[in-house]
């Protein structure tokens, strides 16, 4: 019982990046109708320019963090203008190309500034030392890095709920017509969805690098949000909440029983697994809009 609480913690952490850059997805399906497949590059580059500045050019953590939020708030708004926007009404195989097009060039760009080789914090953010929760003993970088999730998370939360901005993304996400004849600009909504996707990537990656170094492979924590983001529902920030605790806690018991009696790599596709069995059952998530056509 110790072992599977263990297991059920560590999970939860890993669980809860998983949800910041789940819930950045789907606000941008949700905005835009865009599945952006460059979200796990957004990761990337958030682990390693805070990398760069803390340990590179030794800015205080605490600027360090800020200034990298900050760079991935502009990063968003970038991209969003100059490649996304021009592709307003095309066909969405042909945005779904760029945003893979997207995932190639950041991906290149920071393998060209920094290496391969795996990167780490130092001094450490968080300390190694390990803690009793009750009967489960607990590495403090694991209780700040869920901490500081759990934080961002309720933050943007309560920003798309009660915010004048918030509201006026949730009306977009309805309806985009109805919300422009209302005077909302759906372009400045377009804008500020990339921008916060950019920005809750950029801090999971900071989160997860602090636990596991940094270095290319980062940016496979995009795909691996994919199976979060289907079982809450693309259209559901709080379900891609969920869906991001539950494949983290999921993936973490696979890898750990199933291991032994499969020669290991268990924990790496347990997310798919779990997309093929949603898929399957509940194609639209737990908490997705579920598409009726007449024809």
């Amino acid at each position: 019982m110790q072992e599977f609480l263990q297991l059920i913690v560590t999970g939860l952490v890993i669980g809860s990046a998983y949800a910041l850059v789940a819930m950045g997805f789907a606000l941008i399906y949700k905005s835009t109708s865009i599945i952006n497949f460059a979200q796990g590059e957004f990761v990337l580059v958030g682990g390693y320019v805070c990398w760069w500045l803390y340990t590179g050019l030794h800015v205080p953590i605490v600027w360090a963090f800020l200034i990298t939020m900050v760079i991935a708030v502009f990063m968003g708004m970038v991209l969003e203008r100059l490649m996304l926007r021009p592709m307003i009404g095309e066909p969405i195989i042909s945005v779904i190309m760029i945003t893979i097009a997207l995932a190639a060039v950041l991906k290149s760009m920071v393998t060209m500034l920094w290496g391969t080789q795996i990167k780490v914090f130092t001094p450490a953010i968080f300390s190694q030392k390990a803690i009793y929760l009750g009967p489960v003993l607990v590495s403090e970088v694991y209780l700040w890095t869920f901490g500081f999730a759990a934080v961002f998370l309720g933050v943007f939360a309560a920003f798309f709920k009660f915010t004048r901005v918030g509201i006026s993304m949730r009306a977009v996400a309805n309806d985009q017509q109805v919300a422009q004849s209302m005077g909302i600009s759906v372009k400045r909504v377009f804008a500020i969805s990339w921008s916060i996707g950019a920005l809750v990537s950029a801090v999971g990656g900071i989160l997860v690098g602090n636990i596991n170094g940094i270095n290319i492979t980062l940016s496979d924590f995009g795909l691996k949000v994919f199976p979060a983001v289907i079982l809450g529902g693309l259209e559901s920030i709080g379900g891609a909440i969920i869906g991001g605790l539950t494949i983290g806690v999921l993936e973490n018991i696979m890898g750990s029983y199933l291991d032994v009696y499969l020669g290991g790599g268990v924990k790496e596709i347990a997310p798919f697994i779990v997309l093929i069995i949603i898929l399957m059952i509940k194609p639209y998530g737990l908490f997705g809009i579920k598409e009726i056509e007449r024809v």
